[in-house]
C-alpha cells in the first residue's frame, strides 16, 4: 500500500512537471522570439547649457553632475562639440595643452563670444575645455565640452562661485568687463593690478583685445616690444590720439597673454592696458583726445 501511494505521488509529480511544459493555447513554443529587443547602450555625452557644481578636465560619466543656473556653481557649459578630424579620431585621447586642441578651441571660443555678447577676454571670465576619459575614449567616444567661468580678477584666474546663468554677460554695461586699475609695483615689476573705478585715482585701464599671429611659445615671449608696438595701436584707438612719435610719451603699455597652455591650444588673444606713468588718471581715457591724454 506505501508502494502505491509513493507511485501515485510520483506520479502525479511528473504529470505536474509534464503539465508545466505543456504548450499554452496560442504559443509557438519558440522561446526565443517574444522577448522584445533590447536597446542599444547610448555613449554618454555631457549636456549643453547646463551648469556646473565643480570644474574637472576630465568627465566621468559616473560623477558627472550639474546643478541650476539660479544656484551658485563654478563653471557653464556653453557647448559641446565632436571631434570630426579623421587623425584625432583615430588616435589616443588629446591632452590639454597640445595643439590637438586648436579646433576645439577655436570652435569653444566662438561659442563664448555668441552666448555672452562679446569677448570673454575682455572680462573676468575663463575658458577651458573638458575631454572624455580615456576608457571612454577607447569605447569611441570624440565630443570635447567648453565651459566658461568666472573669475577672480585678471591676475587671479581661479574659477570662482556665481549664481545665474553667463548667457548674454558682456551685453550693456557688465560688471565683469576689465576697465581701470591701480596697478602694484614691486621696484619695476608689475605685482598686481588691483581695479578700481575709473573715478578713482588710476594709472591703468583696459582698452581692448589683439589676435596675435601663429608663433610657438617661445618666440612669443621673445616678442615683448612687437607685442608692445601692437598694444600701443589699441591704445591710440581707444583714446582718440595720434599713433605717432608723441604716443610714447602719453602713454605706456601692460598687456596679459594668454597662458602657456592656453597658447599651446590655440589662444591667441593678447589683453592691452594703457599704462600712465608720470600722473593719477581720475576718468577713462576712452576718446579723451590730445588734450585729455597729453604727451609729457
Amino acid at each position: 500500500m506505501r508502494r502505491w501511494l509513493v507511485a501515485l505521488a510520483l506520479a502525479g509529480t511528473v504529470v505536474m512537471l509534464l503539465g508545466g511544459c505543456a504548450r499554452p493555447h496560442g504559443a509557438d513554443g519558440d522561446l526565443t522570439d517574444d522577448w522584445p529587443t533590447l536597446r542599444e547602450p547610448k555613449m554618454f555625452i555631457p549636456a549643453t547649457d547646463a551648469c556646473l557644481p565643480r570644474i574637472t578636465a576630465v568627465v566621468q560619466a559616473g560623477t558627472y553632475e550639474t546643478v541650476d543656473c539660479a544656484r551658485s556653481h563654478l563653471a557653464e557649459t556653453i557647448h559641446v562639440g565632436i571631434f570630426t578630424d579623421p587623425a584625432i579620431d583615430a588616435g589616443p585621447r588629446p591632452e590639454a595643452g597640445t595643439p590637438v586642441l586648436r579646433v576645439a578651441r577655436a570652435e569653444c571660443d566662438q561659442r563664448a563670444r555668441e552666448v555672452l555678447g562679446g569677448d570673454w577676454h575682455s572680462a573676468r571670465l575663463s575658458l577651458t575645455i573638458a575631454l572624455p576619459s580615456t576608457s571612454a575614449w577607447a569605447s569611441g567616444a570624440r565630443w570635447y565640452r567648453c565651459d566658461l567661468s568666472e573669475t577672480d580678477s585678471i591676475d587671479n584666474t581661479r574659477p570662482v562661485n556665481r549664481v545665474g546663468s553667463l548667457r548674454g554677460a558682456m551685453v550693456g554695461d557688465s560688471p565683469l568687463t576689465h576697465r581701470c586699475f591701480d596697478p602694484k609695483l614691486i621696484g619695476a615689476n608689475l605685482n598686481y593690478m588691483a581695479p578700481v573705478l575709473c573715478t578713482e585715482p588710476h594709472r591703468a585701464e583696459f582698452v581692448g583685445v589683439y589676435t596675435e599671429r601663429d608663433m610657438t611659445w617661445a618666440e612669443f615671449i621673445r616678442s615683448n616690444q612687437k607685442v608692445h608696438r601692437r598694444c600701443m595701436g589699441l591704445i591710440a584707438e581707444f583714446a582718440k590720439v595720434p599713433n605717432n612719435s608723441e604716443l610714447p610719451y602719453r602713454a605706456g603699455s601692460i598687456f596679459y597673454p594668454p597662458s602657456q597652455r592656453e597658447w599651446d591650444e590655440g589662444d591667441r588673444g593678447v589683453r592691452c592696458f594703457l599704462w600712465s606713468d608720470d600722473r593719477k588718471l581720475t576718468r577713462s581715457m576712452r576718446g579723451a583726445g590730445p588734450k585729455g591724454l597729453p604727451a609729457s
